[in-house]
């Protein structure tokens, strides 16, 4: 296997921020989302819906939350690279009408195994000022 699109693991030092992303979200954004996904619950699209559930309001897809976190780590690591990505929803990210809500993404070394080479990035997604995702981790193998 080629190693010279992995991350350098000599290079990594636990706690170490290695990439964030501002991630703005919109009603719009959550009717691609739910094209793309196949998702059309109501509680992505229906204040009345939502609400009537419990709700604040319309909130994104949790997969699509994850799916941002994910992202933010497999660019930083480069395609392939992410053998291993889990996370836990813990708080929904309501999406204003008209507005938007802004997620915050920091992806950080939270451990090396320097016997297999593999880093655990710890991602912390936040919506206004929570995490929104709970142990959110990523594995990471390096060269």
């Amino acid at each position: 296997m080629s190693t010279e699109n992995l991350p350098s693991f000599a290079a990594l030092a636990v706690g170490e921020i290695v990439a964030t992303r501002r991630v703005e979200v919109t009603r719009d954004t959550l009717v691609r989302y739910a094209g793309a996904s196949g998702d059309f619950n109501p509680i992505h699209y229906n204040d009345v819906f939502a609400e009537s559930v419990g709700l604040p309001g319309v909130i994104a897809h949790g997969m699509f939350t994850m799916g941002a976190a994910a992202s933010v780590v497999e660019e930083w690591a480069g395609p392939g690279n992410v053998v291993d990505f889990q996370s836990r929803f813990t708080r929904p990210v309501p999406v204003p009408n008209p507005g938007q809500a802004i997620v915050d993404i920091t992806a950080k070394v939270g451990a090396l195994d320097s016997d297999t080479r593999v880093a655990r990035i710890d991602v912390d997604v936040v919506y206004d000022g929570a995490k929104v995702l709970g142990k959110a981790q990523a594995l990471v193998e390096c060269a």
